[in-house]
């Protein structure tokens, strides 16, 4: 992605606390679960960014789970910038990498099952995957009694 104003790339450490801003926004509404800046750090070399004018205005990150199974998650969009492809293309760069490292399933837990829907996602079933998925719910503020959606996309 290279439109004019918007640069898509991978995160750097640079980028760590304007990530954290932006998923700790919607975790304020209760929309996503919070992150601290340890685990951006920990975890930087999953996420992509889109920038526009040196600010990072939306994240997504790519966390392979098991041997052919990742996970999309943290994916924002600046309120200021929604509605303009961003999270489309930030999935579709997570998927593109799912064929670099041999990941053949990917999902994703959401509010919005109908934007993953869009881009060959199905509904899937919690508990027909592996409990490892599930080592970050517990910190979560609805946990044993979550209301996200699994989306799945199987990739071969």
């Amino acid at each position: 992605m290279n439109r004019k104003n918007y640069i898509m790339r991978k995160a750097t450490l640079s980028d760590t606390r304007m990530i954290q801003g932006i998923i700790n926004s919607f975790s304020l509404k209760n929309l996503m679960l919070q992150r601290s800046l340890n685990e951006i750090y920990e975890n930087i070399r999953d996420f992509w960014v889109v920038e526009s004018e040196g600010e990072v205005i939306a994240c997504a990150a790519l966390h392979p789970l098991w041997e052919d199974m990742a996970e999309i998650k943290s994916l924002a969009v600046s309120e200021d910038h929604m509605s303009k492809g961003l999270g489309r293309e930030l999935v579709e760069a997570c998927i593109s990498e799912c064929g670099q490292l041999e990941i053949n399933k990917v999902f994703a837990l959401t509010y919005v099952p109908g934007f993953f829907e869009k881009l060959g996602f199905k509904i899937g079933e919690k508990d027909t995957m592996p409990h490892k998925i599930w080592s970050e719910c517990i910190k979560c503020p609805h946990f044993p009694d979550c209301d996200e959606i699994l989306m799945v996309k199987e990739l071969r």
